[in-house]
């Protein structure tokens, strides 16, 4: 007898949404959202406001002081992470010629591979709910205002308060990366829970840190569920649950402020008959979703954001495809989540931030791994850059785009953005190999 999803079949399920076959079989799809709404119609009845992501964004100014203090390496910027915005013309004709499609406009990289500190996207969600916990504490026991120069945390008096709390977290690899190192440089005791996906080299990076990592033999959700029983044990445990996070989405979202002042500064027009378009690789769906909810609050329907997944982990285009979200796993469809690109290998999806962008998210595509190491490769061979494999996700974006073009925009005059999320803090010995692997592909 045919085992129940909710209630149905797998059949059942695959004739009310005939994709779902090639999704299930693991083979390359591109999903078109149907359910996307005119903003802000969008966002109507959604508990967040623009408001709340300005808000963000005055907390890591804020806390500017200290990181300059933290981390030198932020000194150039006065304490703010970001990354640059680059345009690939290079890669581009690489694409048209690897996938002899032809793109048009102009095709631009957001390097939040060059994040500095944790050298991934989690940079943006991960520090703000660490960031915003300890402020929260400071705050509470009257050692700040919201006046002070945050500059004056930097000191063995408060990472000494600050060591009397515990924070956990489930990962993949690149969150527990940017949890770990700004919580343990505040001086909270810190717990990274990681599934069998994490790279070796980020569980010794982050061990080299000071973080505490326990291993699993499983998937990203058992780390997740881990995570939380350890805090639960303990009154003085913060968990940062990345599958269901309202401060993880929000500093994500600041992301969009930064985008828009650096398309304003290189004369990029974002109108209707020159829209944005942005490719972001996904995993959960925290970063995607709260830096596509930003974006359309600036560019409102001038912008169109499509989500990459792998073919092995499609777990938020189930979820939003069936309407069921968190309540379905690829695993529940037979799919084994196995992939190479670690930071994406996860099977069930954030219950919090998929519902936010609903109706916002215009598509999402699937990508094999081989197509990964193959796009890795043409980046460093036309533009020198080293990302890991599953940022790579967002570049097959244009690609795949040319291919359906199916309630996309106009392209002629279209930027294209695709998201780096993470590679600059890879050892150069496991790059050689993802470039190497990536040439023979």
């Amino acid at each position: 007898m045919e085992r129940l999803i909710l209630g149905k079949t797998t059949s059942e399920w695959m004739n009310e949404f005939p994709l779902l076959s090639s999704i299930v079989d693991t083979k390359e799809v591109f999903w078109v959202n149907q359910k996307v709404k005119r903003f802000p119609d969008a966002i109507e009845g959604k508990n967040l406001s623009w408001e709340d992501v300005e808000e963000a964004e005055a907390l890591f100014q804020r806390f500017a002081p200290f990181i300059e203090k933290a981390f030198p390496v932020t000194a150039d910027t006065n304490g703010e992470i970001e990354s640059p915005l680059k345009e690939i013309a290079n890669m581009k004709d690489a694409l048209q010629s690897e996938y002899d499609e032809n793109i048009p406009g102009q095709l631009w990289l957001k390097c939040d591979n060059e994040l500095a500190v944790a050298g991934s996207i989690k940079a943006r969600g991960g520090f703000f709910e660490i960031l915003s916990y300890a402020e929260k504490l400071a705050l509470e026991h009257g050692l700040i205002t919201k006046n002070d120069d945050y500059g004056k945390l930097y000191n063995d008096t408060f990472k000494q308060f600050f060591s009397n709390y515990s924070i956990a977290v489930g990962s993949t690899g690149n969150l527990g990366l940017s949890i770990g190192i700004m919580s343990a440089k505040l001086g909270f005791q810190v717990t990274v829970h990681m599934s069998r996906d994490a790279k070796q080299w980020k569980k010794d990076l982050l061990r080299d840190k000071g973080a505490k990592v326990m291993e699993y033999e499983s998937d990203f959700s058992l780390a997740v569920e881990k995570g939380r029983e350890m805090c639960e044990e303990n009154p003085q445990c913060y968990f940062v649950d990345d599958e269901d996070s309202k401060h993880l989405f929000l500093g994500y979202a600041v992301a969009a402020i930064r985008l828009k002042k650096q398309l304003d500064e290189k004369g990029i027009v974002v109108n209707a008959d020159h829209p944005l378009i942005v490719y972001i690789p996904c995993g959960v769906g925290g970063g995607p979703s709260g830096v596509t909810y930003g974006l359309k609050h600036i560019f409102g329907d001038n912008v169109y954001c499509y989500f990459a997944e792998p073919t092995h982990s499609p777990a938020v285009l189930i979820g939003l495809m069936t309407g069921k979200f968190h309540q379905v796993s690829v695993q529940d469809f037979g799919i084994d989540n196995r992939t190479a690109a670690d930071g994406l290998a996860v099977g069930r999806p954030s219950q919090y931030a998929v519902q936010m962008v609903e109706h916002l998210v215009n598509g999402i595509y699937t990508v094999e791994d081989h197509q990964l190491y193959r796009m890795l490769y043409l980046l460093n061979q036309t533009e020198q850059m080293k990302l890991e494999p599953s940022a790579l996700a967002g570049m097959y974006g244009p690609v795949q785009l040319a291919k359906n073009h199916q309630g996309s925009p106009n392209l002629e005059h279209a930027t294209h953005v695709v998201w780096a999320t993470g590679g600059s803090l890879v050892p150069e010995e496991n790059m050689k190999a993802y470039i190497n692997k990536g040439k023979d592909n």
